[in-house]
């Protein structure tokens, strides 16, 4: 083993849980060597400089201080796999595409391509730590192919899925809710799971490190986001009935949120939830309730994504109607694309869906983000339109019949909008995906203001 690190550890993945999780290990543990490999040279070329391949707030400082001491970022993916006593594995497992089960499995071919890497190359015993969210029992099927070889090396097979809210990730990894780590119940398993416990208490209390089988710890990653998803599924539900009722939303969540048994977390309506796990996690759940004949089952958690779409749709036929039932050749600005504020994702953004929409409807879009607009041209690039991506808010609006907020970014809550309100086409509207503004001092400026799960305020 190299002289001065007690533990070598491997990261095969180095996107948005990979490389903030070995960050933060590197960071917190400078007695290992925390090595993170990726085959896409690009993004390890920039997490070697000083422009990150994400924006996540304080990982900057955290990478900065271990990089080049005990933490390394490499191509070299058969070296990483010959040195590593533990190896982390973070490899995309989108939804599929094609096939049985389109649309709602994951898609394993990364997975598996990562699982005969190791088989590969490994000339030593390892232990194996699925990171990626992933359908139960695949633990089962890396087993089978670690072992298919016959061969005298011997893995451990662990599950240790992530629980990071982006843009929460550095403080989610540093005071973490819960770790859960999944073994075997057999002798070595549960040494091995003991080994990651072990990396885990250098920093997490041990009364925060549960440990399980890797079947319950598997599923229960899935769970906790499907009761996270319907609960802001819920919520938006009731957005719809309060629209009708002329009941307010923020009423309603303060009622029900006061039960201490329910809580106010993820009860904000708004345009819909987004990020690459809530949807691709209940798809998972679904598909898995429905291999087992569960169909009852299914059919509820699959309903939790009805309500998500319903609500983005719902969003851009209420702009539709409003504006005269015409959006042709007229310019509206979008404040914001990124899923959430804090972060520059854009993957399952509500805002694609709404931005592609009112594209259809033959409207002109300006699009402006502080941290989103490189993905959102990538996400919008095979769409035939006339879509500008402006940073500056201010000149984003100027000249736009409409603004919409499609993510709670704090800039947006501050904006001068009697000046916004002046550049624009009358007469102007405000519709607030995300209940983030005043309401009641943009309809005095002169906006007509279309919140979520309120009444509207207007002119007319």
């Amino acid at each position: 083993m190299e002289t001065g690190f007690e533990k070598k550890l491997l990261c095969i993945g180095a996107g948005y849980v990979g490389g903030p999780t070995m960050a933060m290990i590197a960071y917190k543990c400078p007695q290992y060597k925390i090595t993170v490999v990726d085959i896409n040279h690009k993004r390890i070329a920039e997490w070697n400089s000083d422009n990150l391949p994400i924006y996540e707030p304080g990982l900057d400082e955290i990478v900065k201080t271990a990089r080049g001491k005990n933490l390394f970022f490499s191509t070299d993916v058969d070296k990483g796999i010959k040195e590593s006593d533990i190896i982390f594995v973070s490899v995309n497992t989108p939804t599929k595409t094609f096939g049985v089960g389109a649309g709602m499995a994951a898609d394993l071919q990364y997975w598996e391509k990562t699982a005969r890497h190791i088989l590969q190359c490994a000339e030593s015993p390892k232990i194996i730590v699925e990171k990626s969210t992933l359908p139960v029992k695949t633990a089962l099927a890396m087993e089978r192919i670690l072992t298919s070889n016959n061969n005298k090396i011997h893995f451990e097979v662990l599950s240790n899925p992530e629980f990071l809210a982006e843009g929460t990730a550095i403080n989610d990894l540093e005071n973490p809710d819960r770790v859960l780590i999944g073994s075997q119940q057999t002798e070595s398993g549960i040494k091995a799971g003991n080994e990651l416990v072990e990396i885990y208490t250098n920093w997490v209390n041990k009364n925060r490190i549960i440990t399980s089988d890797i079947w319950s710890s598997e599923l229960s990653k899935l769970v906790s986001n499907a009761f996270l998803a319907q609960r802001i599924s819920s919520i938006n539900s009731i957005s719809a009935l309060c629209e009708k009722t002329d009941a307010d939303i923020t009423n309603v969540t303060k009622a029900v949120g006061f039960d201490s048994r329910i809580g106010m977390k993820f009860l904000n309506a708004s345009i819909g939830f987004g990020g690459s796990c809530f949807k691709k996690d209940i798809l998972n759940l679904v598909y898995l309730c429905r291999h087992y004949g569960l169909n009852e089952v299914a059919d509820y958690w699959d309903s939790v994504v009805k309500i998500n779409n319903f609500q983005k749709e719902r969003f851009v036929i209420n702009m539709l109607t409003t504006m005269f039932n015409t959006l042709v050749n007229k310019k509206i600005c979008l404040l914001g694309f990124a899923f959430k504020a804090n972060t520059g994702d854009t993957r399952e953004s509500p805002a694609i869906y709404i931005a592609k929409r009112l594209i259809e409807e033959k409207a002109e879009l300006v699009i402006t983000d502080p941290k989103a607009l490189k993905r959102a041209r990538i996400d919008l690039q095979n769409i035939d339109a006339n879509v500008k991506y402006v940073e500056d808010p201010y000149e984003a609006a100027s000249g736009s019949y409409a603004i919409a907020i499609m993510t709670e970014w704090d800039i947006y809550k501050d904006l001068n909008y009697e000046k916004i309100y002046n550049s624009m086409i009358k007469p102007a509207f405000f519709f607030d995906g995300r209940n983030i503004v005043d309401h009641q001092k943009l309809f005095e400026i002169g906006f007509n203001v279309f919140p979520t799960g309120k009444p509207a305020l207007t002119h007319f």
